[in-house]
């Protein structure tokens, strides 16, 4: 981590370097503590980078609750919208293993929270882009249970006619750039699509979700150096699970942070609480007003943890059965919100268990309408692989 400081320091002001004092660095413990979030800021601006790196707890209790101006209503959203991704990637879960869908599935089942908070700070218009773990995103920029369902099917009435099952959704409508089973291919396509935003002068913001095994691919450093230089609105999420693919995270980074990282491009950095919906959402609304506002990039990191094996059918002999355990015991979103929605007296445990079994017959409902739809037409078979424009986006 010093080592990493020194050099965007040296490469951003010359001869300036300043340290944080220890007061300073208690401080932001604190606010770690209470809030679940802590930072990576460059210093002087635009001429220096610094960063003060410490260790979040993941899962610890917030000493107070940051409503963020949140009304009742839309932490009640919040809150459905986690329950919609837990009870659809449950339902999947059992119908992959009853074989009626196709494809590979990677569950979003721990991650929840995530997604729910990043795509509650934006606005309509913004665009997000995906990974390999997906329908967690897809579900919190709003796509409907049944298309997705029918894609997964891979039928008709899906949003890609069957075609992209589960790890190609896409939906420009709802601006869902796309799913993508390549890692780190996200990160390239949400800078170019913040690009266009800048060249035409307007006010959406591109977000790109990406695992930590991405933060260690070319294109990591391509999009984000280049989102930096040009200050473009583009906020990049980082969702650390705790392991790419099949080994620890550990194994692959020399340190400890992928937030670290930050000081290099001189943008700011930002570490989250994963399981902490509130935090989630605070972090990424400040990453999105300043990207809105022409300040340019943030690069997130969500410490977070994925409770199923990364397929359908992983053994997971990198991990034992007591360390999952342990998370789903302590670091469920959906527990832990439902906690606070009690304690700040917006639901009552009966009222959680009503909208659990309203999400629960929407999602059947999907599964319902997933099996009744028709199989793609063989006609479609050559349809949606050429675009209709030319290389400037104008129609041929």
């Amino acid at each position: 981590m010093t080592l990493v400081m020194a050099t965007a320091t040296a490469t951003k002001s010359a001869a300036k370097s300043t340290k944080p004092s220890s007061n300073g660095a208690r401080t932001a413990a604190k606010s770690a503590e209470k809030t679940g979030v802590q930072k990576t800021v460059p210093s002087n601006g635009a001429n220096g980078a610094q960063a003060e790196a410490r260790k979040l707890q993941p899962g610890k209790r917030k000493a107070t609750l940051e409503r963020h101006g949140l009304s009742d209503e839309q932490l009640l959203d919040l809150y459905r919208t986690m329950l919609r991704i837990r009870r659809f990637e449950e339902r999947a879960k059992e119908l992959f293993l009853e074989a009626r869908l196709y494809g590979s599935v990677h569950l979003y089942i721990g991650e929840e929270a995530v997604a729910t908070g990043a795509c509650a700070a934006l606005r309509e218009g913004d665009v997000i882009s995906s990974t390999h773990r997906g329908h967690g995103h897809c579900i919190a920029k709003g796509l409907e249970l049944t298309r997705m369902m029918a894609e997964l099917m891979g039928k008709a009435t899906g949003y890609n006619h069957g075609k992209g099952g589960s790890m190609h959704i896409a939906s420009m409508e709802h601006g869902m750039l796309g799913a993508n089973g390549i890692v780190a291919a996200g990160i390239p396509i949400s800078t170019g699509a913040a690009l266009g935003f800048w060249v035409r002068g307007s006010k959406e913001v591109a977000l790109c979700f990406f695992g930590d095994g991405a933060a260690n691919h070319g294109s990591f450093h391509e999009g984000i150096n280049f989102g930096a230089v040009l200050d473009l609105p583009v906020v990049f999420v980082c969702e650390n699970n705790q392991y790419s693919q099949y080994h620890s995270v550990k194994q692959d980074m020399p340190i400890e942070n992928v937030a670290d990282r930050s000081v290099s491009y001189g943008i700011p950095g930002v570490i989250v609480d994963g399981s902490d919906v509130l935090a989630m959402y605070g972090a990424t609304k400040e990453a999105v007003d300043r990207a809105r506002r022409g300040a340019g990039p943030t690069l997130i990191e969500a410490k977070t943890y994925r409770f199923e094996g990364h397929f359908l059918g992983d053994p997971e002999p990198y991990r034992t059965k007591e360390e999952v355990a342990e998370a789903r015991r302590s670091r469920d979103p959906l527990v832990k919100f439902s906690a606070v929605l009690q304690e700040l007296g917006v639901a009552s445990a009966d009222d959680l268990t009503r909208i659990d079994d309203e999400v629960k017959e929407a999602v059947e409902e999907s599964v319902r309408f997933g099996e009744e739809s028709p199989e793609p037409d063989e006609n479609l078979l050559l349809t949606d692989i050429f675009t209709n424009a030319d290389s400037h986006g104008r129609d041929l």
